[in-house]
């Protein structure tokens, strides 16, 4: 594969940290390549320095001649006064644009609610960022650069984006890096992993899964004194492996070796436990939503719906930016009055609300953070266990250096993690999460799921990261139409039911030139009796690979036991032993195929 860019040697200095020493590294034809790394470690400055848009105080930048460079920055740079036509595709005649098919399939993917006309001053957030975005895709480019590409996209949209991504370039061409805290896009778009990690910037084969089983194999082999990191990587993995999302790590992993990783990891969460835990500080009843309807002018927010949240129930719920999810909260804490219907709140419900502007921390103002815990001097209970707030902000990842910075100077997800603790520590029972993972890497999100699986209480939450809708809630419901649907098959479930509302649409109302491009294909949908085979294979592979490694372990001893200058027989056991190995191999492919097959 051809060599695209890269950088030797580089060195990059800011006035109060030395953020990358003696870096070197390249990016070839082909790569599709995910950065992770804590927040300030230097994610978006390594795409700054590769773009050309950082200089190095030390070192060089390399760019084969000709290669183009697109980058999509968190901000964006379009004229408020711009047309979204005019921001999208400039001063391009229609019949140039429209008669690409590629730049009508983007403008159909991310822009088909925005009107052409509109100025970009009156857009929403979401809006401006999928404006920007088109921008940005509709060029041709040897090498795209995303930094939180996903940030105000709904689910569909960062769907969408995924699809296009990977089929953007033919294999083997081009060149993607993307820096985002998306871990469902990053294991379904990369096919290697850059941590960014203490000056520098460590490689890793395959998706977001693979990343996580070989940071731990990593830690575990080193035997690292990062003992509380490592478990909070291994209970990463059991729910990676568990849902077998593992599709890129097929080639370097092995389900055995997965399965010894994950054997003493317990379940993540003991749902029954919780529930009782939840019952016995709620009661029976929480929230019961009775004939609900709520109309705002001609858009229908709620129509006739009925809803019940019980005690421990763990809910997440999806939909289109704009359809009402925000407003959904409000109607369940009784703050949004009804045009019809009620809601039953539980005597005993106290309701605690992440909210994603945290207006929560704007009182604190230049409070130091250990002074704002100095005032909770009650323990709270986690995982069966009393936690004080010190501990608490541990958990969370604050050092005793970030203890002593005022709240208002603190980051963005510094101050998600602190205004989550507070929430905690007043002791709530129903706890509602309206986009929590905003400005959290991927190792906070961690750290916060993990907080949160030991929560004893209900749970709402709200997001467009599908990862954590499914990682930290058991149920999920969509808000479609003015109806909240149950999704028994999650989030993939919502995207369907999205992609048909679509493709009604587009029947009643064939598509203008600008949106005229098809949804994007879906693999084809098994039936009952395929999905029961394909796991009854999985069951039957699983059992005969437990037998195969009984065999080999009794043929080692065997060979233990053996006269050692007996050549004959212990070349004829090894080669026995090689075909057990060879056996086993064969029946992981059929499992890892048939996992895949069922979009596990």
């Amino acid at each position: 594969m051809a060599f695209l860019l890269g950088c030797e040697k580089v060195r990059v200095e800011f006035p109060t940290k030395t953020v990358f020493t003696e870096l070197s590294l390249g990016v070839d034809e082909g790569a599709r390549i995910g950065i992770v790394g804590k927040n300030g470690d230097g994610k978006s400055t390594l795409l700054g320095v590769l773009a050309g848009a950082v200089e190095v105080d030390e070192g060089r930048v390399i760019r084969t001649r000709g290669v183009s460079v697109g980058v999509l920055g968190q901000t964006d740079g379009l004229a408020d006064e711009d047309t979204v036509e005019r921001a999208v595709v400039g001063d391009r005649p229609e019949y140039e644009w429209a008669g690409d098919a590629r730049t009508r399939s983007i403008i159909a993917g991310l822009l088909g609610d925005v009107a052409w006309d509109a100025t970009v001053g009156t857009l929403s957030g979401g809006q401006r960022r999928r404006v920007d975005l088109a921008r940005l895709l509709i060029g041709d480019w040897d090498v795209l650069m995303l930094d939180e590409p996903t940030n105000h996209l709904d689910v569909a949209a960062i769907t969408w984006l995924a699809e296009h991504l990977k089929t953007r370039w033919r294999p083997g061409d081009g060149a993607l890096l993307v820096v985002t805290h998306d871990r469902w896009f990053l294991d379904e778009v990369c096919e290697a992993m850059w941590e960014v990690h203490d000056r520098r910037v460590w490689p890793f084969e395959g998706g977001f899964s693979a990343y996580i089983m070989q940071r731990v194999e990593r830690d575990r082999l080193q035997a690292l004194a990062e003992q509380k990191r490592q478990n909070a990587l291994r209970r990463e993995l059991a729910w990676l492996s568990r849902g077998a999302r593992a599709r890129a790590t097929k080639p370097k992993f092995h389900v055995a070796a997965a399965q010894a990783l994950i054997a003493d990891v317990p379940p993540l969460r003991n749902e029954l436990e919780l529930k009782r835990m939840a019952m016995a500080r709620l009661g029976k009843t929480v929230v019961e939503l009775q004939d609900a309807t709520l109309r705002f002018d001609d858009r229908v927010i709620l129509d006739d719906v009925d809803w019940i949240i019980g005690p421990g129930d763990r809910y997440g719920i999806v939909g289109a930016n704009g359809i009402g999810k925000t407003t959904l909260l409000r109607i369940i804490q009784g703050i949004q009055p009804l045009d019809r219907g009620r809601v039953k709140i539980g005597q005993t419900v106290r309701f605690a609300v992440l909210s994603q502007h945290l207006d929560e921390l704007a009182k604190l103002g230049d409070d130091r953070v250990r002074q704002v815990i100095s005032r909770y001097s009650r323990r709270t209970m986690l995982d069966g266990k009393e936690m004080t707030p010190g501990q608490l902000l541990e958990r969370l990842g604050f050092t005793k250096d970030d203890q002593n910075e005022p709240v208002c100077d603190l980051s963005g997800g510094q101050k998600r993690r602190l205004a989550l603790m507070l929430i905690l520590l007043d002791e709530p029972n129903v706890l509602i999460l309206d986009e929590p993972g905003n400005d959290l890497d991927t190792d906070m999100l961690a750290a916060v799921e993990s907080l949160l699986d030991g929560w004893p209480g209900t749970l709402l939450l709200v997001t467009h990261d599908r990862y954590l809708m499914e990682r930290v809630t058991d149920h999920q419901f969509a808000l479609i139409d003015g109806k909240v649907r149950h999704l028994p098959r999650g989030v993939e479930e919502y995207l369907e039911l999205t992609r048909e509302n679509q493709a009604s649409a587009s029947i009643s109302a064939p598509a203008s030139a600008a949106a005229a491009e098809a949804a994007p294909k879906t693999g084809a949908v098994l039936s009952g009796g395929e999905q029961r085979e394909l796991r009854k294979l999985m069951a039957s592979n699983e059992k005969k690979m437990e037998t195969l490694k009984g065999k080999i372990e009794k043929k080692q001893l065997a060979m233990a036991e053996a006269d050692p200058s007996d050549y004959l027989t212990l070349t004829a056991m090894q080669e026995e032993i090689a075909d057990f190995e060879s056996q086993i191999e064969a029946l992981e492919l059929e499992w890892f195929d048939a996992a895949e097959k069922l979009g596990e």
